[in-house]
């Protein structure tokens, strides 16, 4: 990092020798490591220069910090060997993490899930992070860890947990398919008549027992659907597929945390479209996949809840995570008029 620093001159204060680098704000060295995550290539450079006389070995540690992964993360759990980071981004990752000198639950705290932004780097076939964690001061209910844990089953199916970088491009084999029988294709005027009884049903439900909020989502992500081709509405029982969709919003916003309003169990919303636990699950699933759907999705996230969601305003400004809404103004419009945010703050 002084390296970096000596060369891209990131910190105003200069400093002249390790010692002095190490002394800098907190603030200041997360400012040299945003512009290292900008330039990987100094890395090499600091091999091929090797300004410490570090030993062949240790070189070779240097360097395969070349695969590093940064971002954001879940740390969903400590298990015996390493904590499980699961990535924000999806299709969800799920690596096994250890920490360099202080134990991570030391860090982090013991009480879980925990959102943060951090660095992982490999290390004699182990990952470690880089020191330099920043937690989001968000709390999860029941309903978002139980998505998580979903998200972990579907990581560790596809993937199994990373516990070393580069990580394989090659994901774990699929379970072979059942075979299937060819349905016959319905006719233009069948498939208008199902997605309607679909959006009916939707409707329905969401005006009866949630708010228009979500009937204009889940209405959206029902007409969305039934845009594909060949659209998954025209296959299995209507209101299975009405059960998913309301499952899927309501998901995305934590509806099964009591702390919200409105509130619903995700296997209440199954029961009453009378399907079981398992098909709902399935089917959210499916949408969840298909379009790429996570929680605090801004896509899919309530109107009435985009200020309490995290992932509406963070951005990264100069390499640097931060939440927009304390940038300046010209700030704020520039991202608005990029469409990174849904409005500029103080206007609302």
């Amino acid at each position: 990092m002084f390296f970096v620093d000596q060369r891209l001159k990131v910190s105003p204060k200069r400093p002249a020798n390790v010692k002095e680098f190490l002394a800098l704000p907190i603030a200041e060295v997360i400012k040299v490591r945003g512009a290292l995550l900008k330039n990987l290539g100094l890395i090499q450079t600091f091999v091929d220069e090797n300004p410490d006389g570090l030993s062949p070995d240790e070189l070779d540690i240097v360097l395969s910090w070349r695969h590093l992964v940064h971002g954001d993360f879940v740390v969903l759990r400590y298990l015996k060997n390493y904590a499980v980071f699961l990535s924000a981004e999806k299709p969800s990752i799920a690596y096994g993490v250890l920490a360099p000198t202080q134990p991570l639950d030391e860090v982090i705290g013991p009480y879980l899930p925990v959102m943060v932004q951090g660095v992982l780097v490999p290390f004699k076939n182990q990952i470690v992070y880089d020191g330099l964690l920043s937690t989001y001061g968000v709390t999860f209910g029941p309903g978002a860890r139980r998505g998580f844990n979903e998200d972990f089953k579907e990581a560790k199916t596809s993937r199994g947990i990373v516990t070393s970088l580069p990580m394989s491009d090659t994901p774990m084999p699929p379970k072979p398919p059942k075979a299937k029988t060819a349905a016959k294709p319905a006719s233009r005027h069948e498939s208008a008549e199902l997605v309607g009884a679909i959006l009916g049903m939707v409707d329905r439900f969401c005006l009866e027992n949630l708010n228009e909020e979500y009937a204009i989502l889940c209405r959206a992500l029902a007409e969305k659907l039934a845009r594909k081709r060949p659209s998954p509405l025209l296959s299995g029982k209507p209101n299975a597929w009405a059960g998913g969709i309301v499952r899927t919003i309501g998901w995305v916003n934590f509806l099964s945390d009591p702390s919200q309003t409105p509130h619903m169990r995700l296997r209440d919303i199954d029961a009453a479209f009378g399907v079981g636990e398992s098909t709902g699950t399935a089917k959210s699933s499916v949408f969840r996949k298909m379009f790429n759907i996570h929680h605090f999705d801004p896509n899919w996230c309530l109107p009435s809840k985009l200020a309490d969601n995290p992932l509406v305003w963070m951005l990264q400004v100069n390499g640097i995570m931060m939440d927009v809404r304390r940038a300046p103004r010209e700030v704020q419009e520039i991202a608005f008029e990029k469409g990174l945010i849904p409005y500029i703050p103080p206007d609302r």
